[in-house]
């Protein structure tokens, strides 16, 4: 056998391989990937930069250097995994998330996130139930007060009905206090004070007024009259202030007090009020001939009409009297407007009516 043929039996001889002996294909996730063959004239393990240099070389040689070292090569034949197809391999890079903002999921009774559509679908529904609620609650009120006759101003007609009462039912001395404190109530806002020296027993309105003044006020009747007389400070003035409780109901009161206003009755002299001269105080002599100012007050709130009525203690006649609102003018040179007996009569019965209603307030918050 020729020593060529001998070489080619031995080469054939050494690759044959039992079947039972071969190495078993490496499974799918680690084959080794082929290698792309190698350029003509160039060996496998020596890097190539693609740059035709002499005629001799085909490509030449990349630096070797510590900064250019090429990576061990692998051996062709190896079967070790592939490193990026390990499961040591190292994770990707990490991308920059994508963050949105959205609208916060609801929440049902379950902790279940609820879609949109629920939620707003919720809403309606709670707001529907609120309305309907609402109208049955403003229904029915108004139907119980339509059924018990109650326009709502209960309260107000309350208020009306139980000032009508304290005739009988409060005390003189809440009514007419023995000392009444009035505090910037005399001329240029000086203070006064007066005290009870006589209470006129509770009677009717026959001899109270004069017949026009009786006239004036009957449309709304006499219930009952309360009045006392005062005296200043210095003893020279007297005032009689007197509380009318009429049988009016409240618009008969908001007509009286429309009348006296657009008719100025208030401030007509054949409108005055009488006095009470009670015997052996300081106003015996007070009488109708010394009366110099008054004033009358139409409540609207409570059937009553509050006056007062001054003069001087000494009994002196008085020929021109004064409304209290015209002696009370600034700059008034009479007799009556510099004695101040204008602020007399109208301070007195501004207390008296404040007391008054002070009770109306207590009586009505008493529980019954």
């Amino acid at each position: 056998m020729a020593p060529s043929e001998a070489s080619s039996e031995t080469t054939r001889r050494l690759r044959r391989v039992p079947a039972d002996q071969a190495p078993a294909p490496a499974p799918e996730d680690f084959r080794h990937t082929p290698a792309a063959p190698a350029e003509p004239g160039r060996h496998p393990s020596v890097p190539y930069t693609g740059r035709p240099t002499e005629p001799g070389q085909r490509y030449a040689a990349a630096p070797t250097g510590p900064a250019h070292r090429p990576a061990p090569a692998e051996h062709p034949t190896s079967l070790s995994p592939n490193p990026a197809l390990s499961w040591n391999a190292a994770p990707p890079a990490p991308q920059r998330p994508v963050v949105t903002l959205g609208e916060p999921e609801g929440y049902d009774e379950h902790v279940r996130a609820r879609p949109i559509g629920a939620r707003v679908r919720g809403r309606t529904v709670a707001a529907t139930a609120c309305v309907v609620l609402g109208l049955g609650l403003i229904g029915g009120a108004a139907t119980g007060s339509w059924l018990i006759g109650d326009s709502g101003e209960t309260g107000a007609r309350g208020a009306f009905a139980t000032a009508g009462s304290l005739w009988h039912s409060v005390p003189v001395d809440q009514l007419f206090p023995p000392t009444v404190r009035g505090d910037s109530a005399g001329p240029g806002g000086a203070d006064r004070v007066w005290t009870r020296i006589a209470v006129a027993p509770d009677s009717g309105c026959a001899d109270a007024f004069d017949p026009l003044l009786r006239k004036a006020l009957a449309p709304v009747g006499c219930r009952r009259l309360l009045r006392a007389t005062y005296t200043d400070a210095t003893r020279s003035h007297v005032t009689t202030v007197g509380l009318l409780f009429t049988k009016a109901d409240a618009t008969g009161m908001r007509s009286l007090e429309a009348r006296f206003e657009d008719e100025a009755l208030g401030r007509r002299p054949d409108l005055m009020p009488r006095p009470y001269a009670a015997k052996g105080t300081l106003a015996a002599g007070f009488g109708d001939e010394q009366r110099a100012s008054w004033t009358v007050s139409v409540l609207t709130d409570a059937p009553v009409v509050v006056y007062a009525v001054s003069g001087w203690a000494d009994a002196r006649v008085v020929d021109d009297p004064q409304s209290a609102a015209e002696a009370m003018r600034s700059g008034v040179t009479t007799a009556v407007g510099q004695a101040g007996l204008g602020h007399e009569a109208k301070g007195l019965a501004d207390r008296v009516e404040r007391g008054l209603r002070k009770s109306v307030t207590s009586s009505s918050e008493r529980p019954s």
